[in-house]
């Protein structure tokens, strides 16, 4: 139940032929809905003929019957779920973006962060380009469009965009007769492609979305991969592979992904399950159950449970009907959520000595609370067990940590953390056990900055979340 924020799911769609390719981008993006619950759009490609449909809200709320309707029919269809790490939450930076030029359209969607958006933006409206959104997905969209018109293809404006765009992105990309797929040379970000029985081609941030709308998976998109989807065939342009050590963002497995996705490779269940076997091995604690806070921290009370040989129990009652609590734009609000968010089992933890089971402590507050209900409960001990290390730095790859003001293990040891969120103990995962959790992991390595300081690529100069905001006031008057 961790309080920190991750950019956004993507997901595709390529069909065979014309049919009702909305609601399968529809349903694809309710598996998707962990990633961001901001605002969401769908893009349907109908010939060549764009019509979209996007705004502030839950995927249901967004997409009434009515509005489905209005999107008709097609062979393509791009979708977007987003939490923002770049902009404020409007509708005019909900994804998909779409760009009309002389080359014809195009619809972007993009999880992640650019390093150097700043300057390409900066850059950008010098030379007369205006902006109507304040995220940096519109930087590369207009970068795309820049290379197009002299490149003979929208893959080739794509490859050479490549060069200009820095840092985090796993991009969707459609054209009026094709369905591209980018991941950055470091892989930050997941993506992944799949099939359908009828010979259509799924592109998802996770394999769950895949599995949501019937396709196969069958691979992810390699680190600085682009791959081309056209009627009938499947091209791989590599030029931008193996430039840079991947690092995909290890807080994938820990948190951001769905249990039942398969991250490069690897499942997210499995690596929690480890999480869990790793803190009872070096974090052991004398209790009489193990429970976790659902939903990230319930797979890896499993392993610390088969580990430890306590009994695993389920603790925790989730309303199911409440937001993850990092969309909270409050403080007060987050805590308010947590309060109406989670009930517990009085029966199973009254008289217990509990060992609880999270993905992360950032400000310690919403821990806090959660303990708090357990002692209400009648727990008589609460043991703190987190599957990650401490969070020590900013983030400037798509999780929305930009300052390490909040960030309560940089002020205060672990016992005095314990003290503070009120626990009789705390124990963190080890970094070096961190690499270890996705056994299988093909690509090879793993962004661990937040914790551990070391950074894949230059760290940029601009990284508020209203960066874009600021640099309106900060021109003079006369401009």
């Amino acid at each position: 139940m961790s309080q920190l924020r991750e950019e956004c799911g993507v997901f595709g769609v390529l069909a065979p032929e014309r049919c009702d390719v909305a609601s399968t981008v529809y349903y694809g993006l309710f598996a998707l809905q962990h990633r961001g619950q901001e605002s969401c759009g769908i893009v349907v490609n109908d010939d060549g003929l764009f019509t979209a449909h996007k705004d502030t809200g839950l995927v249901n709320d967004v997409f009434t019957s009515e509005e489905m309707e209005k999107l008709g029919q097609g062979d393509m269809a791009l979708g977007h779920v987003r939490y923002g790490t770049t902009g404020n939450t409007n509708r005019a930076n909900a994804q998909p973006i779409v760009v009309n030029h002389v080359k014809g359209p195009m619809a972007l969607c993009h999880n992640g962060n650019l390093i150097n958006s700043y300057e390409l933006r900066d850059e950008l409206e010098n030379n007369g380009s205006i902006f109507h959104t304040t995220s940096d997905t519109e930087v590369i969209s207009y970068i795309i469009t820049k290379e197009r018109l002299t490149a003979p293809s929208i893959e080739e404006a794509l490859c050479r965009a490549m060069n200009r765009i820095k840092g985090a992105y796993s991009l969707v990309v459609m054209s009026p007769s094709k369905l591209i797929a980018a991941r950055d040379p470091n892989g930050f970000r997941p993506l992944c492609f799949g099939m359908r029985p009828d010979g259509g081609f799924i592109v998802a941030s996770e394999s769950c979305a895949l599995d949501a709308v019937g396709a196969t998976l069958v691979r992810d998109v390699d680190p600085g991969e682009i791959v081309v989807f056209e009627r009938g065939r499947v091209r791989s342009i590599r030029e931008h592979c193996g430039k840079v050590q991947p690092s995909l963002c290890v807080f994938e497995y820990i948190y951001f992904a769905r249990p039942d996705s398969v991250v490069d490779g690897a499942s997210v269940h499995e690596a929690r399950v480890r999480a869990g076997a790793f803190l009872a091995l070096k974090q052991p604690a004398q209790a009489d159950i193990v429970i976790g806070v659902p939903d990230s921290g319930l797979d890896a009370a499993i392993g610390y449970a088969r580990q430890s040989g306590i009994p695993y129990g389920v603790g925790f009652i989730k309303n199911r009907y409440i937001g993850r609590t990092f969309i909270s734009p409050g403080q007060k609000s987050r805590e308010d959520k947590v309060r109406i968010k989670l009930n517990p089992i009085a029966s199973v933890v009254r008289g217990k000595r509990v060992v609880l089971i999270d993905d992360s402590i950032v400000r310690g507050t919403t821990s806090k609370r959660i303990v708090g209900l357990l002692r209400d409960a009648g727990a008589t001990q609460v043991h703190f067990r987190v599957t990650a290390p401490p969070f020590l730095n900013p983030c400037y790859y798509g999780t929305d940590i930009d300052s390490r003001d909040h960030l309560i293990a940089c002020h205060h040891t672990v016992s005095e953390i314990a003290d503070i969120i009120g626990v009789d103990s705390l124990g963190y995962l080890d970094l070096a056990d961190v690499h270890l959790l996705a056994d299988g992991n093909h690509c090879g390595g793993y962004c661990d900055a937040c914790f551990s300081g070391k950074y894949p690529t230059p760290v940029p100069g601009r990284t508020a979340k209203s960066r874009f905001e600021y640099k309106k006031s900060e021109r003079r008057p006369e401009e």
